[in-house]
């Protein structure tokens, strides 16, 4: 299964502990994770600008992440319409790369699952697919 994990996933899983952390954990291990220049271009900003994570840790957690599988970066897809382009450009890279799901706490992908061509899924959601949980 691919699986591409959002900014605010990946920033949540190399800045704290809990469910997104384990979430990576999993996809790294067991599964093939799909990262994009966008996401990896906000995942730094985020841990610089508002983690304010040291240097060397946001170097080290970019190289993991571009270690893994890069995906075109694409212009957004015709539908659904997401409001952030920013989040449609994410999506329509996802789709391009391939993906199987997309992971997101981003609110604005996920009132469009419905209409995605791909699962949208919360991290929560995802860990309950991997898990098996009813």
């Amino acid at each position: 299964m691919k699986i591409c994990l959002d900014t605010n996933v990946l920033v949540s899983a190399f800045a704290t502990r809990g469910l997104a952390a384990d979430v990576l954990r999993v996809v790294l291990a067991e599964r093939e994770l799909l990262v994009s220049e966008l996401i990896l271009i906000e995942f730094r900003r985020a841990l610089e600008k508002e983690m304010r994570a040291p240097a060397d840790k946001i170097a080290f957690a970019e190289q993991v992440l571009r270690a893994q599988t890069m995906i075109p970066e694409v212009a957004a897809l015709a539908s659904p319409k997401v409001r952030d382009p920013a989040d449609a450009r994410v999506l329509a890279s996802a789709v391009a790369g391939g993906a199987d799901v997309l992971v997101t706490g981003d609110a604005d992908l996920l009132t469009v699952a419905a209409s995605s061509p791909i699962p949208i899924l919360s991290p929560r959601e995802l860990w309950e697919r991997l898990r098996g949980a009813p």
